[in-house]
């Protein structure tokens, strides 16, 4: 990882803390110039790390960073830095944003197209805008792939990896958005001006990912994460769909860290035809099953027929407080703590995913001494379980 220099980095601290707490942006720009003119994407990681060593929350760094962002915007981009050949994890990242821009500034046009006509014809434009935002929401697997492949890299490689948690809470804003943008075009009762405001939200929202993206977190990524881990980065991603562009021919190699899924300590008595059958067992249940041992690392996942929750070979070894968006760490912190005290052994939720009722189990692991081990995260579709009634003695094939 480059370094930045600290003086430099102490003016842009000076610079941004300024910015948000509402000095005059002019003045700050003019009095820390010689360090905005030098910044790297670099820089920027580390100005975002010192933010969040200084306590500056996640929320208050998400509230004021398109605005900061604005002003270094032309600077950054100025960064020169080794693209991605076709064929590799980050290329297929970024023609993905490709193909996100364009339908994006179709929906802009649509727009444009009835001006001065949205409140005469507003059913009429949310039957139009409909189809587009729902496939807005099928760019998910973009976030997914960053998520569960490019961030357990970056932490590995990374010393300061936090700001990635910044990145991950924005994710988590893009999809509550469009989730609200939908149910707004759908319905018979929401005014312009509610759609309005929340389109162009969605729409600047979107488009400062593929800036975040672009100008700070692909060249961190492309300079510092070893050739041969784009390589497994980009297998990886063969577990997800492409949005928006056409899928890429797979990769011969069979990957490296599929094998190493079941944990590769297991050794004795212990034969690896028995754990071939155990993963197989495993992956045939209608399950979601992963395992985190004691020291708060991932250690195995299954692969369930239809897994709810992604997951990919990258996170093995991954600490679990960097597997979830800032919003709901304190509760797998308050989870582990509690399994690992003695005070509980077991915890359960109960969501509604995609419209499907999911039914969530944590157990703590423990030895028969009675030590902590780790905790066994079980998850279930329930919603056809729910429906059964009186009995059935026999199998229904029909």
């Amino acid at each position: 990882m480059i370094k930045s220099d600290r003086n430099k980095i102490e003016h842009l601290i000076a610079f941004s803390t300024g910015m948000m707490s509402g000095g005059d942006g002019k003045e700050l720009i003019e009095r820390h110039k010689e360090a905005l003119n030098g910044i790297t994407p670099y820089d920027m990681l580390y100005l975002e790390e010192y933010q969040m060593q200084m306590g500056i929350t996640v929320p208050e760094i998400k509230r004021d960073i398109n605005k900061i962002l604005n002003v270094l915007y032309e600077y950054l981009k100025a960064y020169e830095w080794e693209r991605p050949e076709e064929g590799t994890f980050l290329y297929y990242l970024m023609l993905e944003n490709r193909a996100f821009e364009f339908r994006l500034n179709t929906m802009k046009k649509i727009l444009k197209a009835y001006k001065g006509r949205e409140l005469d014809e507003l059913g009429s434009l949310k039957a139009e805008l409909l189809p587009h935002l729902e496939s807005f929401a099928g760019f998910e697997p973009h976030y997914v792939k960053k998520e569960n492949i490019l961030f357990p890299y970056l932490e590995k490689h990374w010393k300061e990896y936090k700001p990635l948690k910044v990145m991950w809470s924005l994710h988590d804003d893009l999809r509550r958005m469009i989730k609200e943008l939908i149910g707004l075009a759908k319905s018979d009762q929401s005014e312009w001006m509610t759609l309005n405001r929340a389109i162009g939200n969605y729409y600047f929202g979107a488009f400062g990912m593929i800036q975040k993206e672009e100008i700070i977190v692909y060249p961190i990524a492309a300079g510092t994460i070893p050739k041969e881990d784009w390589a497994e980065m980009h297998r990886q991603s063969f577990e997800y769909t492409f949005p928006f562009i056409e899928r890429p021919t797979t990769p011969s190699e069979k990957s490296a860290s599929e094998a190493n899924r079941v944990a590769t300590e297991l050794s004795g008595p212990i034969s690896d035809q028995f754990l071939q059958r155990a993963t197989m067992i495993f992956d045939s249940l209608p399950l979601d099953i992963t395992y985190v041992d004691e020291n708060d690392k991932v250690r195995y996942f299954n692969r369930a027929k239809d897994r709810f929750f992604p997951r990919s070979p990258a996170v093995i070894g991954r600490d679990v407080r960097n597997c979830h968006p800032p919003e709901s760490l304190h509760i797998v912190e308050e989870i582990v703590n509690k399994f690992r005290s003695g005070e509980r052994d077991e915890a359960e939720f109960w969501i509604t995913l995609r419209g499907k009722f999911i039914h969530i189990r944590y157990f703590a692991v423990r030895s028969e001494e009675g030590e902590y081990r780790g905790v066994l995260e079980v998850s279930q579709d329930v919603t056809g379980i729910r429906t059964l009634e009186g009995e059935r003695r026999l199998p229904d094939w029909e």
